[in-house]
């Protein structure tokens, strides 16, 4: 349990360096530092990897908004995009709900038909990113219709993916605790821990990030405070 605290801690840690600011609260009593992986439970977990999932939706969006004002845009913003989506989310995060949550529900005999649909999705959007992986080739992306295929699939994976991430987030997820106990949550997220340093490696979820961060900079989209309305 010790060894676990201390990797959290240097998880925590690590992700405060790629934003670039302390991970202290001044609301934190006695100076204790706010340690965001304290106490996250496999669903959180899956709910955060999302927040990942939805930077890269926004680079997408960011990307056919330019093109849409004929701005140029090169193709590695959306090839960088879509291989981080096969890697963390398909073969990743995906795998993960599969291989561990859907499995929950089947045997519980709970949500099924929104399990059924959510994994229908998933085989969908693999199909979708290879499409995005191919038409974002420097190649295939010089022609104008190539452009505009890509177009229409990165949209389509887009429309996809807010609907099935906001249902697991406000259905799926939560339920979780309806059918398993407390000692069965941590075991599934021991064994999702293990998954991740099997697929990304070490740190896996940080450096994704990180590779979300650069392309977030490359479009000049990483300050937050530029997305508030103004009055």
């Amino acid at each position: 349990m010790s060894a676990e605290i201390d990797r959290r801690k240097v998880l925590a840690a690590g992700m405060g360096i790629v934003l670039g600011a302390p991970v202290v609260a001044g609301a934190a009593p006695r100076g204790r530092q706010i340690d965001p992986e304290e106490g996250v439970t496999a669903p959180e977990d899956l709910m955060k990897e999302h927040g990942v999932l939805n930077r890269c939706l926004l680079i997408y969006e960011e990307g056919l908004r330019r093109l849409h004002q004929k701005d140029e845009v090169p193709p590695v913003v959306f090839a960088h995009t879509a291989q981080l989506v096969r890697k963390f989310v398909e073969e990743y995060h995906e795998k993960n709900e599969e291989n561990y949550i859907f499995p929950v529900f089947v045997k519980a005999r709970k949500l099924t038909d929104l399990v059924e649909t959510l994994k229908t999705q998933h085989k969908a959007g693999r199909l979708v990113t290879a499409e995005i992986l191919r038409l974002s080739k420097p190649d295939a992306y010089r022609k104008d219709e190539n452009r505009e295929l890509l177009v229409l699939e990165i949209n389509r994976f887009i429309r996809m993916y807010r609907p099935h991430e906001a249902r697991e987030d406000t259905v799926l997820f939560p339920a979780l605790r309806t059918i398993l106990t407390a000692k069965q949550v941590l075991s599934l997220g021991e064994r999702m821990e293990e998954a991740e340093q099997k697929v990304l490696g070490h740190e896996g979820f940080e450096r994704s990030l990180d590779q979300v961060v650069a392309l977030e900079k490359q479009l000049g989209i990483l300050d937050l405070k530029q997305f508030t309305p103004k009055p």
